[in-house]
This record gives C-alpha cells, sequence and structure tokens, in this order.
C-alpha cells in the first residue's frame, strides 16, 4: 500500500512543483538548503529518519482517503440532488427509520476511522519510545538560545550555548540584508551527534515556553520551565539539518535557529575529544588574581559570545533589554549585585503588566562571569576600575 500512496505523492507534487519552479524559480536569489527549507517548498522536509518518514507517510495516507471520501459522499449527493430535481416530477420520499442505511452510515465510517487510527498509532507510539538511547543530551530552551548538555553517552560532560550567528544578526539589523540560503538558520555552536545512533532529547527551559523543533527528523517538543519533556531520533544520513524555536517566545522569536550536525562516528568522536580539551584548557584556577587589562579582554570575547545578542555590542540594549552602559548595578560598588544577577537571572516587571526576563547564566564558568563583568563595569562609560576576579563568583554560586 505505501508503493502506491508515494507514486500518487510523487506525481501529485511533480505536477505542482513544475508549475510553482517555472513560474517562481528563476526570479529567487537564494537556493534550497540542505537539511532546511527550500525555494518554493510544497511539501515537508526531505526524512532522514525512520519517524519522519512514517509522519510522511501517514500524511498523504490520510490526506489521499480524506479527498476519496470528499469526492465520494459529494459526487453522490450531487448526483442525487441534480438526477432527482423537482423539475423533473421527481418527488421526495418519505420513509422513516432504515435500519439498512443507519447500519451502513455507522459501520462504514466505524471502520474507516479504524483503518486510519491503527497506523497513527503505531506512528505516536514510536515517537514517544526514548528507551535504549545511545546518547542523551539535555536542551534548554532561553530567550533567545539554546543549552546543549551532553548528559549520557559518548561526550558526557559537554555543554555549551548556541545563538543565532552574530553576522546574520547584522544583516537582519541592516533592515536589507542580502539574499542568504541559510538567513536566521546559522548559528555559532551547532548541535553535533553521531549518525545511526539513537539521541534521545530532554527539553526544559528558563523563562518561557519554547519548542525544540527539526522538520528533518521529524520532531517537535515543548521546552517548558519547570518541566522536562523529551523526544528522540537517529539520523540515518550525514549532513546539515536546520530548525527553529516554534513556540512564540517573545520578541527575539526568529532569532532561535537550531543546527544539528550530523557526522559519522570516528568524527564525532573527534569532535567529542576536541571539545574536551578546549573544556579543560578553560577550567581555570578560580584562586587565581588576575590583572585589570587581562580580565577585560577575556571579558570582551564573553560578552561578544554570550551577551551582546540582547544587551548590543554597545552596552545599549533595546526596547526592554536593559542597558549596560550606565547602568546603576553595573556601576554599583558592591559588585555582589551584578554578580548575582548574572548567576541567577531576574525578572523585571515592565509597563502594560508584562515582564522581562534575564536567564541565569550559571553554566559560563567562574572565571567567565567574572570577566564579563568586569569587562562590563569597565568599557563604555562604565569606568570604575573596579576588577571582580573568580573567587567572588565562587562565594555567591548556590
Amino acid at each position: 500500500m505505501k508503493s502506491i500512496f508515494k507514486t500518487l505523492t510523487t506525481l501529485l507534487l511533480a505536477g505542482s512543483a513544475w508549475a510553482g519552479t517555472a513560474t517562481f524559480a528563476l526570479a529567487q536569489a537564494v537556493h534550497d538548503l540542505p537539511g532546511g527549507p527550500a525555494v518554493n517548498q510544497l511539501n515537508l522536509h526531505p526524512p532522514v529518519t525512520r519517524i519522519a518518514e512514517d509522519q510522511q507517510w501517514l500524511h498523504w495516507f490520510m490526506l489521499i482517503v480524506c479527498t476519496i471520501i470528499f469526492l465520494a459522499v459529494f459526487s453522490v449527493m450531487f448526483y442525487s440532488i441534480w438526477k432527482h430535481r423537482k423539475s423533473r416530477g421527481h418527488k421526495a420520499a418519505t420513509f422513516h427509520e432504515s435500519v439498512v442505511v443507519e447500519v451502513v452510515w455507522t459501520v462504514i465510517p466505524f471502520i474507516i476511522v479504524i483503518l486510519m487510527a491503527l497506523p497513527a498509532t503505531k506512528v505516536v507510539v514510536a515517537m514517544k519510545d526514548t528507551t535504549n538511547a545511545d546518547l542523551t543530551i539535555k536542551v534548554t530552551g532561553m530567550q533567545w538560545k539554546w543549552g546543549y548538555d551532553y548528559i549520557k553517552g559518548e561526550g558526557e560532560g559537554i555543554g555549551f550555548v548556541s545563538s543565532l550567528d552574530s553576522a546574520q544578526r547584522e544583516m537582519s539589523n541592516s533592515g536589507k540584508p542580502p539574499a542568504t540560503d541559510d538567513y536566521l538558520l546559522k548559528v555559532d555552536n551547532p548541535l553535533v551527534v553521531p549518525v545511526g545512533k539513537k539521541i534521545r532529547i530532554i527539553t526544559t527551559a528558563t523563562d518561557v515556553i519554547h519548542a525544540f523543533a527539526v522538520p528533518s527528523f521529524g520532531i517537535k517538543q515543548d521546552a517548558i520551565p519547570g518541566f522536562v519533556r523529551d523526544t528522540w531520533f537517529r539520523a540515518e544520513v550525514e549532513g546539515d539539518y536546520h530548525g527553529q524555536c516554534m513556540e512564540l517566545c517573545g520578541k527575539e522569536h526568529a532569532y532561535m535557529p537550531i543546527h544539528v550536525k550530523v557526522v559519522s562516528a570516528a568524527n564525532y568522536s573527534q569532535w567529542v575529544g576536541g571539545e574536551m580539551k578546549k573544556m579543560a584548557a578553560k577550567m581555570d584556577d578560580p584562586a587565581k588574581v588576575w590583572a585589570l587589562e587581562d580580565i577585560v579582554k577575556r571579558g570582551e570575547k564573553v560578552y561578544a559570545a554570550n551577551c551582546a545578542a540582547c544587551h548590543q555590542a554597545n552596552g545599549k540594549g533595546a526596547g526592554s533589554i536593559k542597558a549596560l552602559d550606565g547602568s546603576p548595578v553595573v556601576q554599583d560598588a558592591d559588585k555582589n549585585q551584578q554578580i548575582a544577577v548574572v548567576l541567577n537571572g531576574r525578572t523585571v516587571a515592565l509597563p502594560g503588566g508584562q515582564t522581562n526576563v534575564m536567564p541565569p547564566w550559571k553554566q559560563l564558568s567562574d572565571t567567565d562571569i567574572a570577566a564579563v563583568i568586569s569587562y562590563t563595569k569597565n568599557n563604555w562609560s562604565n569606568k570604575t576600575g573596579q576588577v571582580v576576579q573568580p573567587a567572588d563568583v565562587v562565594a555567591l554560586r548556590k
């Protein structure tokens, strides 16, 4: 049966795609993005997991069944109306309570519903089977970036934040972005997984509801503050696959892309080794006392990678995002105030009953937090001369 539906699907898509391509493709300055959206896309993303394949088959199966039912029912109805119209002398029947008719219109729809429910239930159950995973990754949604923590399997202990690429942010801010295949889909740190392995994704969030979704994998799972949800995938083809947050999570909802890089087992092991070395290099001695010039230089890099997307490179903030340039908290002689905000986050009430959430940044090392705070205290107009040391951060960690 699947082969029949795939053939019908191919014919339908071929005709519609030819018409769309002939009319519009030549006018496009962008091209299809492998693992992402395509120009004049009409169908779902090409699947690279068994679940995604089953979802697409189920989609077309339901569509074709519903179309056949629609055509059959309305054909009989319109034929009856036309063939037995009053102008031809036909008179309405006066029978009541036909047992045969009632049995027929009850049994047939029941059978159809069962035939549609069985394959749908099979797919839904398979989608929720997260047992026996080879690799478990916790995905944390935050305004507006993703945090990835490898918590079980090869690469356990690796953790990083993935944000929209800064060059793409500048393109968007310009108001006239150039034609780019991966516009607003490029990130600084993609999620890397091995091909052919079952990957369990555990989702949560720090502020509002987000949704982790990669169409090529057939996955979409809400990330809810205070809750832990999970889903899974097993990518069968190496490559780069793109998704986005699919829950309206705030004014920069469109700037929360997902990039998953599926690599061979050997390349994944090599990547894990490289990340472990980077982590080891970042394991600074929290007792080290830094000079102001040195820690500010390090803080500039930390700020560009993690803070500039919201607070802007000039520290002026944007919209409801508080400015750091001239901020009383940043300029305050009590450095513990700013350390507490960076470590634990803060919720600020805004006019109209809205709130602005500063996410916690505990995933950064003590040295990186001390560096970025020292940078903000000594940059722009904030010439405080204050130095925050890693030991100060250690003392306030909860």
